[in-house]
């Protein structure tokens, strides 16, 4: 038995990202001791500087895919979060190569060391994105047949058949979170909620693509409250076990999304509706189980944030999305900037 919080150590892999950051807050403040691994790719350390003095937290810089960082990350680890990827479709796309080989390759390096480390727990996580295209009003459980458009979602997809093929050590669950939303100290604006909100809060002229393809969604501090949830249940409820993360009122349109926004702006601003979109996704998406298994169900609304997001905005807060582009937003990233493995380490303290 690993015991409650206070006896256990978690390791997130891409602790200082968009949810990482959120999630590294939620598990230190549950009690748990935190070690964040992070090569800092985005340029995003400052994510990080609200716990970098708590009581139980300590960072490596380094990436998955190094055989040393991951062997020096896992030192005294109890449970591992797996968050770091390139996350995303656009990102994906553009840097295929750099894609397989953090989120297969490094995934699979990070299981294995955890194998051999004595992890208890594995936590994956995965995406909704992994449904695609589904035809009719059908909302999609976790027994349905995946569909994967994007190569984003065929590595999601491969980590998940490999993990749970894998043997019973360590206990590994699969959650296929959806599309996040929410503010967080690497806030991000190349994702739909909080991208469509801005871009009408400072005037811009908002083009929306396929307006009434449906997407699920969940807040940031949902989806940590979820992943702490899971680490808190019996193993045995988990152990092998694939959850949807989100619920079912996060099943939102593009054009529900806009909408909100608008009303968050009393109607200030200006929209061009266009079809054939290069996006194919559609789907929504069953949070049942989670919640029956679980008893998990989100706290936070797509309406209620983007009112909170939109008043920040207007009141100068996010001032420098423009001049920080790679840290607002994965789709800037560009491969040739990444350095290899070995040579993003830094010594932990």
């Amino acid at each position: 038995m690993l015991g409650g919080p206070s006896n256990r150590h978690v390791l997130v892999p891409g602790g200082a990202g968009y949810i990482g950051s959120v999630l590294a807050r939620c598990l230190l403040d549950a009690g748990y001791r935190v070690r964040v691994v992070d090569a800092l790719i985005y340029d995003n350390g400052d994510s990080l500087s609200g716990v970098l003095e708590a009581d139980g937290f300590s960072f490596v810089r380094g990436d998955i895919r190094s055989a040393d960082v991951v062997a020096r990350s896992l030192e005294g680890v109890t449970d591992v979060v797996l968050l770091a990827a390139l996350v995303g479709d656009p990102v994906c796309k553009q840097n295929p190569e750099l894609a397989r080989e953090i989120n297969v390759g490094g995934a699979k390096n990070l299981l294995e060391a955890s194998r051999a480390a004595g992890v208890g727990r594995f936590v994956f996580a995965s995406t909704c994105s992994n449904y695609g295209l589904r035809e009719g009003d059908d909302l999609a459980t976790e027994e349905d047949e995946l569909h994967p458009l994007s190569l984003y979602a065929e590595t999601k997809v491969e980590i998940e058949k490999h993990l749970l093929a894998t043997p019973s050590e360590p206990a590994a669950t699969v959650l296929r979170i959806a599309t996040a939303f929410g503010i967080s100290p690497r806030m991000r604006f190349d994702l739909t909620v909080s991208e469509f909100a801005r871009e009408l809060a400072i005037g811009n002229e908002l083009e929306v693509y396929d307006a009434d393809t449906w997407r699920p969604y969940c807040h940031v501090a949902d989806t940590s409250r979820a992943i702490a949830t899971v680490l808190e249940a019996p193993v045995d409820t988990v152990r092998g076990e694939v959850f949807n993360v989100g619920g079912e009122e996060g099943n939102f349109t593009k054009r529900m999304i806009v909408e909100a926004a608008l009303e968050a702006l009393d109607g200030d601003g200006r929209v061009i509706w266009t079809e054939g979109g290069d996006d194919a996704r559609n789907y929504r998406v069953s949070f049942a189980k989670i919640q029956e298994a679980l008893g998990f169900t989100p706290d936070h609304t797509v309406p209620g944030s983007i009112e909170h997001l939109v008043r920040a905005l207007r009141q100068g807060i996010f001032s420098d999305v423009e001049s920080h582009q790679l840290f607002h937003g994965n789709r800037a990233l560009d491969a040739t900037s990444v350095p290899p493995p070995d040579q993003v380490a830094v010594e932990r303290r």
